[in-house]
C-alpha cells in the first residue's frame, strides 16, 4: 500500500514539475491592422509547391496576386471578386490553368480567414514573442493568421493543408480606386437604359399630334398606290378577257367552211 502512495505522489510531482517548466502562451488582444488596403511581396508554399509573387488587397472580397516564380505560374494573374475568380496572362483573360488550382483554393482559404477577422474591432490571440497568433476554423480547415506589433499580417498558416504565406514589405495602397470604378460601371449602366428609353417618345401633345399626321399621311399613299395598282392589274385581265373570245369565234367558223 505504502509503495502505490508513493508512485502516485512522484507521478503528481513529476507531472506538476513538466507542466511548471513548459511555457505557457498568454491570451492577448491587439489593434486590428487587417482592415486595410495593401500590397505585399509574399512567398506561397504549398506541399511541394514553393512559389513568389505581389498580393494586394482592394478590400473586402477583392484581392488579387501575380506570381514571378516558378516558370509555370509565371506571369499568371489571379483577381478576386465577391466569389468570382478570373485568371490573366499579360493581359489575356483565360480560365484558370491547372497549375493554378491549389493557388486558387489556398487563396479563397486565406481571403475568407482574413476579410472575416478585420471586420472586428481588435484581434485576439496567443503571444509568441512580438507575434500575435490568432486561430480560427474554416471549411477547409485550421488556420492562424499571425500579425506584428502594428496589427498587420505577417503570415498565413494551414497546417492541415501544408499551407503557409509569408508576407514581407507590405505597405498600404489606395484601394478606393478600384471601388469607385464598379460603382461608376454600374451607374453607368444603370441610367443608360431610361435614357433610351425616353428617347423614343414624343416630348408633348403637340409632337404625338404630328407623328400621327405623318402615319396618317403615309397610309393615304399607300392606299392611292394599292388602287392604282390594282386598277392597271384589272384592266389587264379585262383586255385578255376581250380577245379570247374573238379568237374562239375564228376557231368556231372554220368547221363550217370545211362542210361546205
Amino acid at each position: 500500500m505504502k509503495r502505490l502512495i508513493s508512485f502516485a505522489v512522484m507521478v503528481i510531482t513529476a507531472v506538476m514539475f513538466f507542466s511548471c517548466s513548459s511555457p505557457m502562451k498568454n491570451e492577448t488582444s491587439r489593434k486590428n491592422g487587417l482592415d486595410c488596403s495593401f500590397q505585399s511581396s509574399v512567398n506561397v508554399t504549398i506541399d511541394k509547391l514553393n512559389a513568389d509573387g505581389v498580393m494586394k488587397r482592394f478590400g473586402d472580397g477583392v484581392w488579387d496576386v501575380e506570381f514571378e516564380t516558378p516558370n509555370t505560374l509565371s506571369g499568371v494573374k489571379l483577381e478576386f471578386n465577391g466569389g468570382n475568380v478570373t485568371a490573366s496572362y499579360k493581359g489575356l483573360n483565360f480560365s484558370v490553368p491547372q497549375s493554378a488550382l491549389p493557388v486558387k483554393s489556398m487563396m479563397l482559404n486565406l481571403i475568407e480567414a482574413v476579410d472575416t477577422n478585420a471586420r472586428l474591432e481588435e484581434l485576439k490571440g496567443n503571444e509568441n514573442g512580438d507575434i500575435l497568433e490568432v486561430s480560427g476554423s474554416l471549411e477547409g480547415g485550421d488556420y492562424i493568421i499571425s500579425v506584428g506589433k502594428d496589427g498587420k499580417m505577417s503570415s498565413f498558416e494551414m497546417e492541415n493543408n501544408k499551407l503557409k504565406i509569408v508576407f514581407t514589405d507590405m505597405k498600404e495602397i489606395d484601394g478606393t480606386s478600384l471601388q469607385s470604378t464598379i460603382e461608376t460601371v454600374t451607374e453607368v449602366s444603370t441610367e443608360t437604359v431610361p435614357e433610351t428609353e425616353v428617347s423614343t417618345e414624343p416630348e408633348s401633345s403637340a409632337d404625338a399630334m404630328a407623328v400621327e399626321e405623318e402615319n396618317a399621311e403615309e397610309t393615304a399613299e399607300y392606299s392611292e398606290t394599292d388602287s392604282e395598282e390594282t386598277v392597271e392589274i384589272f384592266d389587264e385581265q379585262a383586255e385578255q378577257t376581250v380577245e379570247i373570245p374573238e379568237e374562239t369565234e375564228q376557231a368556231e367558223e372554220v368547221p363550217e367552211e370545211i362542210e361546205y
